[in-house]
Order: C-alpha cells, then sequence, then structure tokens
C-alpha cells in the first residue's frame, strides 16, 4: 500500500471529493473551484494525483517502487475533473494521471504541466456490468433495450458533465441511440470507483465503468464491452506538475514504464500505449 501522511493528505482527499460533484467541462473559466489544500510533508514523498480507476495498479506501482528504491510515493484519487481543477488552485501535486486527454489539455493549455514530460500512458475499455449474482441476456448493440432492462433500477455512471468515465458513457449510449431513454436512469457518482460500488453493494441495477474496474471487484460481472467506436480513445496521459520541485518526481515518473510497473499494469488489466 502507499504510504499516506495521515492528517493532511486524507484532509485534501476529503477537500477533493468535496469539490466534484457537480463540475462541468473545461472551458469555463469563471468556475470556482474549492480552495486548495495544504500541501503534505515532505516525508510523504512523491505526490501523484491520479484518475479515481488507477488505484488498485497505482497502489501496486507504489509498492513495487518502495521496495526497489526505497523511497515513497503517496496518492489522491478522485475524478479526473476535480484533480486538474485542485491543481489548477495550487493544492500540492508532482504527477497528473488523468484517465482523458481533456483534463490534461487543460492543465497543458494554463501551463501548469512541465513542458516535455507528458506522455500517453495508459489504455482502457468501457464495459456495462452488474451484480454477480444477477444474470441478463441483455447484448451491447445499436438500439439495445437497456432501459427495459434497468426496469425501475438504476444504472450507475460517474458524473457525465465532467469526469472522463461518465463522459465516455454518455457517448456510448448516445452513438447506439439509448442515451435518451436511460438518462432519467442514470445514478451520476463523483467518480468512477463509487459508481462501481453502487454496482458491488447492489444498489444499482447496472453500471458503466472501465473493465479495470470490473476486474478489481469480484461483486460485479461483465455484462458487455462497449464498441471501442462508440466513443472516444481511453487514454490516460500522465505528466509532472509545473510547480513540483520533488527530486525524485521524475524518477517515479520513469518508473510507471518500466519492466516492473508494467507487469502490474498489464495485470490490472490496462493496455500500454506507445510513448
Amino acid at each position: 500500500m502507499i504510504e499516506f501522511t495521515r492528517r493532511r493528505l486524507q484532509a485534501l482527499a476529503l477537500a477533493l471529493v468535496m469539490a466534484g460533484a457537480a463540475l462541468p467541462r473545461p472551458g469555463l473559466a469563471e468556475q470556482t473551484a474549492a480552495p486548495p489544500a495544504a500541501a503534505p510533508a515532505a516525508s510523504t514523498g512523491t505526490v501523484v494525483f491520479a484518475a479515481a480507476s488507477m488505484k488498485n495498479a497505482l497502489d501496486a506501482v507504489a509498492a513495487a517502487w518502495k521496495a526497489d528504491t526505497g523511497k515513497s510515493a503517496s496518492a489522491v484519487y478522485a475524478s479526473s475533473a476535480v484533480l486538474a481543477k485542485q491543481i489548477e488552485q495550487g493544492a500540492p501535486a508532482d504527477i497528473f494521471i488523468s484517465a482523458d486527454l481533456t483534463w490534461m489539455d487543460y492543465l497543458d493549455k494554463a501551463k501548469l504541466i512541465k513542458p516535455g514530460t507528458r506522455r500517453n500512458l495508459l489504455g482502457n475499455a468501457l464495459v456495462l456490468i452488474q451484480p454477480a449474482d444477477a444474470s441478463t441476456d441483455l447484448k451491447i448493440a445499436p438500439n439495445f433495450d437497456l432501459a427495459g432492462a434497468t426496469g425501475d433500477g438504476k444504472i450507475a455512471v460517474c458524473t457525465i458533465a465532467s469526469c472522463p468515465g461518465g463522459i465516455y458513457a454518455k457517448q456510448a449510449l448516445e452513438s447506439l441511440g439509448v442515451f435518451a431513454n436511460v438518462e432519467p436512469k442514470l445514478a451520476q457518482a463523483d467518480n468512477i470507483r463509487n459508481a462501481l460500488t453502487l454496482v458491488s453493494r447492489g444498489e444499482a441495477r447496472f453500471g458503466i465503468v472501465y473493465a479495470t474496474d470490473a476486474k478489481a471487484d469480484p461483486k460485479v460481472k461483465v455484462v458487455g464491452i462497449f464498441p471501442e467506436a462508440s466513443h472516444s480513445p481511453i487514454v490516460y496521459p500522465v505528466a509532472l506538475v509545473a510547480t513540483s520541485k520533488n527530486p525524485d518526481a521524475a524518477a517515479f515518473l520513469a518508473y510507471l514504464s518500466s519492466q516492473a510497473a508494467t507487469k502490474i499494469l498489464l495485470g490490472q488489466g490496462f493496455t500500454i500505449l506507445s510513448k
């Protein structure tokens, strides 16, 4: 597990969650963000702001990094939208990993990432899930009756206006011609792992998450995979944050492409993108 500086980093994580429920798409300069949280203590090591879907994989990578180098890394997980806005407001981060290109572009345009450090790290797939003890013969296809199969239940997604997983989900549902019918049934969570939890607990009939999220929770199962052509490519870019002064941050960024990290990331279900 990643070592966390208890008080300050937990306070930061809480601030992120509180900030993230209703963020719109980037480009609205007048949007109000939560104040930046206090910087973590120096003993925290490298601080990574990462999309919530990265949790299991990044925890394991940071543990391997600790074993290999003796150095620590700390992570804050939330929606990429929330994290980007917090970085913009001065929250202490050394590395940003987004679940889409849009929010990295947002920080890049604001000159908040270090030039020459950005690269596309990972890919993922979008899947429809249900509780592991449920059953359905629903097939993902144009005009499939997701609304009818949901009945009086809910379809868990992360916020469709700002959270990358929710944006991909909306794109896929629109492309397949079913968004208008299912929109009233959407239960929008502040990040994709919370959407996963709604399904895992049986509080939602279905959910739309990443393949890696489904793999991480034995209490859910995959109904089907959304066609790649139904949504924008799922890309996880990574970069150093411009304000970082941590001498170990660049080394950890490089470690994310190491043989040890690659093995972990592949094992969690991510695809590795060419540099």
